[in-house]
């Protein structure tokens, strides 16, 4: 019964299908032979799509590990201790205190009756912390969030009127819709999708989005009545400045009461830095400005409202029903989802952006790391469970954080406590709730949004880190101001991605000189004392060469901001090192390599100039030799080219059909020589196995047999280093012979002078290796090639790269000379 290898490969040949030569026939020629009495060999491998399977197909232990990473709680829940909860319980507490009022006000802005707010400030809380990985997060209403559903239920009550009296039956639908979607992608471990939405995208976002709801607010500060505050937000600041004659009694509870948060927190800013004792005394103080401004308030409505309850003096909240009086199960229908499937993408969008965007930024300021997928996790059950009892969208809140991370909070499980205060606030509260101005609450929320606007300072570090991300951030805000926030939302994500892709695909790499450096300490040069390093980086045991130097490789233009003073070398007559310097894919590789053609043609000539006999032979597009040519005469011919791989993950079909076209059209530019490619700093195996499927990595099979003349280079280190468990097992594995070859230890004939330093790694040639390993001491821990000698035209690095690239032209030219001497012999014989 025939193998699969047979089956596979009939199969190949019936379908016309040309299967690679094996790799181990390759190296087996006697060409590349290497010694293995210096080193171990070392054969690649080419990775396999069984490979990648393996790794996908889950294990018992790796879904294990998945079930116990959606509960983060239960790796630190049994450490629990009192200090941990008396962090908790102050943090709990605290922003259980501003969130209530905030809840209330955020709920307005939804177009929603204020204890809506109340209800998801208790379910984001309460569950939040069961699948939390930041300790710092408070899921619950936030202000642009809120206004997006605001903007939704509006939009669908225009369409369904039925819904006029029940609209948070809308914001339910919404809630639960956009946090299946979230739960799906935390869930199949996707959140690496937040990373495509850029900080400067996000900064707009933020800005526009504060400017709108501060502006939508406004009227209800000042009492302005007979406009929609959800039109675009300069229609709004139109129609305000217009009302401003119609102001009435509330603009003086609302100026006055934005006027005190702005005055406490500026009071309390300075009395930290007046007295830095009692700075935490002063932190609460501050933080607790919105609790004291709503219930000052509340107090001076009471006293002016408490005979008037029907015919306030001004707007106030009214009745707000105790306890969960709309929990229920959510009505979902293709009436309502199809009524706001447009406003979709972007509610999602809100939600993740925000959070994941907050929750990153307080994890590396208290040094732990957040799992954005695990994060989207949380967010999604929230936002499922949360409208069973009354809840509408919610995600992470920047302010309460902010707030949270300073109150000293300790572990996710402050969030119990602050639902706790909330549930009490529910229950016990909502008879003073009724007297709460609703001036009061936008002037909470103008304050609030005021600290998402992004700062001057932050716009100029835009500019100084890029000068087209402040251009995208005020487009983005303009835009949002002039229509809506979905629209400035999706608007500077498309920019951000346009110039992403125009990047790429006019990235351009760099071509490469070499310069040898010094290292400095004081006046003192310090480097490597070994001088390895030839006039091109070749090795030459020329004792007077005793400069402690290093070859590194510059961009000969300079363009990575060198010192233009510093005179970079060609690494080699006909040698060109060239560094990609993007991605080297479809969209990037035409540009990037139409360059490096372009640069070769104008630094080199033809190996010959002229030939073709007859002038109807020549081409249309090559009209021969002209004046301007005969002075180029003087460059030299195309040898090799080193392709820098450090900045290229992967590769694609395009980019490998591009270098191959590259490939034979420098072959018949050199013609009837040839160009060697020599690839460095590949860090990726698939790509290794792109290229060798193109032809690159080895010498390719040549009629006049140049192939079997090619010196293989290749880069050594000692197995494991020095200090390692297999180090040690060699030396001890090796005792025994190490006391019998002692005697002759101080023989200099035992090729002592001849080793290789063992610490770090070094280039041998073939040569080298044979003539070096006579006699190798026992005591010497043993080397390994770094790279399969079965791909020896790929380095470990640019300098072996050239150190092959320069000993195989220069080996190349010596049996061109010594051949054109045996012909000239012959000649000569034959004349005779």
């Amino acid at each position: 019964m025939p193998s699969r290898r047979q089956v596979g490969h009939g199969l190949a040949k019936a379908l016309g299908i040309k299967l690679d030569e094996s790799e181990t026939e390759r190296v087996t020629r006697g060409e590349s032979v290497f010694s293995i009495q210096t080193a171990d060999s070392f054969f690649e491998e080419q990775p396999t799509v069984k490979e990648v399977l393996v790794r996908l197909i889950p294990t018992r232990k790796g879904i294990l590990e998945y079930i116990l990473s959606l509960f983060p709680f239960l790796s630190w829940i049994g450490f629990y201790n009192l200090q941990w909860f008396a962090g908790d319980l102050v943090a709990g507490i605290t922003i259980g205190a501003v969130v209530v009022p905030q809840g209330m006000a955020y709920a307005k802005l939804a177009e929603l009756p204020v204890e809506f707010g109340l209800y998801s400030s208790f379910v984001g809380v309460i569950i939040y912390w069961f699948f939390a990985t930041s300790k710092d997060i408070t899921i619950g209403p936030v202000a642009v969030l809120s206004t997006v559903t605001g903007t939704v239920v509006s939009n669908v009550i225009a369409a369904h009127p039925e819904y006029t009296d029940i609209p948070w039956v809308i914001a339910s639908a919404l809630a639960v819709i956009c946090g299946a979607i979230v739960l799906f992608i935390g869930l199949i471990r996707f959140g690496w999708i937040v990373e495509l939405i850029p900080v400067v995208s996000l900064a707009a976002f933020m800005t526009g989005s504060a400017i709108n709801i501060a502006a939508g607010q406004v009227p209800g500060l000042l009492g302005i009545k007979g406009f929609s505050t959800r039109d675009s937000t300069y229609l709004v600041i139109i129609n305000t400045l217009k009302g401003l004659p119609r102001t009435d009694l509330n603009a003086a509870i609302g100026l006055t009461a934005l006027f005190l948060l702005y005055f406490i927190r500026s009071l309390c800013s300075w009395a930290a830095k007046k007295y830095p004792s009692r700075q935490k005394l002063f932190f609460f103080l501050n933080t607790l400005r919105s609790v004291f401004v709503i219930l000052l308030y509340t107090l001076v409505s009471w006293l002016a409202n408490m005979h008037r309850r029907t015919n306030p003096a001004f707007n106030i909240l009214g009745t707000v029903p105790r306890g969960f009086t709309h929990a229920a199960v959510p009505t979902i229908n293709t009436d309502i989802i199809s009524s706001f499937a447009s406003e979709i993408p972007a509610t999602v969008i809100v939600l993740l952006i925000e959070h994941i965007a907050i929750s990153k930024s307080f994890g590396r300021v208290n040094n732990y790391r957040i799992n954005p997928s695990q994060e989207m996790v949380a967010i999604g059950v929230t936002n499922v469970i949360g409208p069973f009892l009354g809840g509408y969208p919610a995600t992470g809140s920047f302010s309460r954080t902010a707030i949270k991370s300073k109150a000293g909070v300790k572990t996710p499980f402050a969030g119990v406590i602050t639902g706790v205060v909330v549930l009490l606030a529910i229950y016990a509260l909502t008879a003073v709730f009724f007297y709460i101005p609703n001036a009061g609450l936008a002037a909470v929320i103008i304050h609030a949004v005021g600290d998402l606007i992004t700062s001057p300072n932050t716009v100029y570090t835009f500019w100084r880190v890029s000068p087209l991300e402040p251009i995208i951030f005020f487009i983005g805000v303009i835009v949002t101001i002039f229509t809506t926030i979905e629209i400035g939302i999706y608007t500077t994500i498309a920019i951000s991605f346009a110039i992403f892709l125009v990047r790429n695909l006019k990235a351009k790499g760099a071509f490469l000189g070499r310069v040898q450096v010094h290292s400095v300490v004081g006046d003192h040069i310090t480097g490597n004392e070994n001088p390895a390093a030839g006039e091109y980086g070749t090795f030459k045991s020329d004792a007077a060469q005793t400069a402690l130097t290093r070859n590194v490789f510059l961009p000969i233009d300079h363009r990575d901001g060198s010192n233009p003073g510093v005179e970079l070398t060609n690494p080699y007559p006909g040698i060109f090192i060239y560094r990609f310097s993007e991605l080297l894919n479809y969209p990037s590789v035409s540009h990037t390599m139409e360059y490096l053609v372009e640069y070769i043609f104008a630094h080199t000539r033809p190996t010959v100039l002229n030939a073709y006999k007859r002038p109807g032979d020549r081409p249309w597009n090559d009209p021969g030799p002209r004046k301007e040519d005969e002075q180029s005469s003087n460059l030299p011919t195309l040898k090799a080219i080193i392709l820098d791989f450090s900045s290229v993950n992967n590769v694609d079909v395009t980019s490998t059909q591009m270098l191959i076209d590259i490939r034979n059209q420098l072959d018949r530019y050199t013609a009837p020589a040839f160009v060697d490619w020599h690839m460095a700093c590949i860090n990726n195996r698939w790509t290794k196995r792109a290229l060798v499927s193109a032809g690159f990595g080895y010498p390719a099979v040549r009629e006049d047999g140049a192939h079997s003349r090619w010196k293989s280079i290749f880069s050594i280190a000692e197995i494991g280093g020095s200090e390692s468990a297999a180090a040690a097992a060699e030396r001890e594995a090796n005792e025994k012979e190490i006391a019998i070859s002692q005697s002759r230890v101080n023989d200099t004939e035992a090729g002592l002078s001849e080793t290789i330093e063992p610490s770090g790694a070094s280039s041998i040639s073939v040569a080298d290796s044979v003539s070096k390993a006579k006699n190798p001491d026992p005591r010497i821990p043993r080397k390994a090639v770094v790279h399969g000698i079965n791909r020896p035209l790929f380095h470990v690095d640019l300098t072996s790269a050239l150190q092959s690239a320069i000993a195989n032209v220069e080996a190349r030219d010596e049996f061109e000379r010594q051949r054109g001497r045996d012909d000239g012999a012959a000649t000569s014989s034959s004349s005779s």
